[in-house]
């Protein structure tokens, strides 16, 4: 056979298996993003008649090297923007826990979301690209998205917002650890740090959050418009973690769990997660982890949002006297009620255990986390030793140590040790 037989017929092999995976990889140069039918069609037409009009072995060759190199390159993956950072975080086993226990216990790596570095990153995501669809907000156009939060909703909210041509205004407790006040500043946003106070009074944080952004909106000498991104009770939190960190523990785990332990602040996590994993696996067993003084432990045992420390007079702060920050709450949102009745129990975690627990991951895993993810790790392994050896646990680890440094890891280190800290101690102090 002649060479040049030989290459037209090795050419038509390579252009129809070309064809056919730049058809499943639609992110080719070729091939316009998002592309239909039809104008696949035409692209692979086009595609056809170039090599169609070759007559010149050289030529043909240099084509044929053309799509090796395109090809290579396209079998890359490459993100679009910090947003597509965000989610498929790894499910990984943590080893000390697993073995100490006999069960299963994973957790799903949400610190390793790209943007804010938490599951609130999914939050912030959906918050922003609904108002986009409604047309409430409008790049660089001035407009401005506003939030209470005790840190990470912010960070996530900030990274994204800077991403997608928005500022942001973050009002937030002033006993909160330095360093997110200190990262949202860094990531350009504005911080007000007000003292802190119960929900009722028209200055806590999420109140003076929502005026700002009314303010924001009712003044015309401001650029752009105030959005209240309402984390706690927007249907854009549950819904992020419906369809997505649900089904990507559903995905990673091929649909073998026995049950989902997480925390609750807005309470999107919990429901979300719970209100696909229990459609799917309908005996899950679905379990709050809650710290002092949050009143959602005693909703979910006893149906009565009470709590001793709630008591006049007795509070030291606003919400929950606690170490912990992120989770716990003395009110009933409505990304909670969503999935409220999906959660099954409640496990309490104190202080000491949670800090205890944080110290255990750090000298046996390696694994340096903040408060509410030591605290989720307390009650999954309180949840192990219940239902006893040969079970699958999933809960999260929601951020890095990194950001609470001056309250939660304050004064405290690593000892160094072999079994400086022990498990059956923390767990039952």
């Amino acid at each position: 056979m002649a060479d040049q037989s030989k290459y037209y017929i090795t050419g038509a092999f390579i252009l129809g298996a070309t064809l056919a995976i730049l058809y499943q990889h639609r992110n080719f140069s070729w091939f316009p993003e998002n592309a239909n039918s039809d104008q696949l069609l035409k692209q692979q037409q086009k595609l056809i008649s170039r090599f169609s009009k070759i007559d010149d072995l050289d030529t043909l060759k240099k084509s044929l090297a053309e799509i090796d190199q395109t090809l290579k390159r396209g079998c890359g993956s490459i993100k679009e923007g910090i947003e597509g950072c965000i989610g498929d975080t790894p499910l990984i086993k943590i080893k000390s826990l697993s073995e100490a226990t006999g069960c299963e216990i994973l957790a799903k790596a949400e610190f390793l979301n790209g943007a804010g570095n938490s599951p609130k990153d999914r939050v912030a995501l959906s918050i922003i690209e609904t108002a986009e669809e409604r047309g409430l907000l409008v790049p660089h156009s001035g407009d401005t998205v506003y939030e209470g939060t005790v840190g990470s909703t912010g960070i996530s909210l900030a990274a994204i917002c800077r991403a997608r041509g928005y500022k942001a205004h973050i009002c937030m407790p002033n006993d909160m650890a330095i360093e997110k006040s200190d990262l949202l500043l860094k990531l350009g946003a504005e911080v007000e740090r007000v003292r802190p106070a119960p929900i009722v009074d028209q200055n806590q944080f999420v109140n003076l959050a929502r005026e700002r952004a009314k303010e924001h909106t009712e003044n015309p000498d401001k650029l752009g418009r105030g959005l209240f991104a309402d984390q706690f009770e927007t249907e854009a939190n549950w819904r992020a973690h419906f369809t997505g960190t649900g089904p990507e523990i559903y995905e990673q785990t091929g649909g073998f769990v026995d049950a989902f332990v997480s925390g609750a602040g807005t309470g999107g996590t919990i429901s979300g997660v719970a209100l696909f994993l229990k459609s799917k696996l309908p005996d899950l067993k679905v379990v709050l982890a809650d710290p002092p003084g949050s009143g959602l432990f005693n909703k979910v045992k006893y149906g009565v949002m009470f709590d001793p420390k709630e008591r006049e007079g007795t509070r030291r702060r606003h919400q929950v006297d606690t170490i912990v920050e992120g989770i716990g709450i003395n009110r009933v949102t409505h990304n909670f009620e969503v999935g409220r009745e999906l959660v099954d129990d409640a496990i309490r975690v104190a202080d000491d255990q949670a800090i205890g627990m944080a110290r255990w991951l750090v000298e046996n895993d390696g694994i340096f986390v903040g408060s509410s993810s030591a605290v989720n790790c307390v009650a999954a392994t309180k949840l192990a030793r219940q239902l006893g050896p040969g079970h699958r646990i999933v809960t999260l680890l929601c951020d890095s140590g990194a950001r609470h440094l001056s309250k939660f890891w304050a004064n405290k280190s690593v000892g160094g040790a072999e079994n400086d800290v022990s498990l059956d101690k923390l767990l039952d102090s």
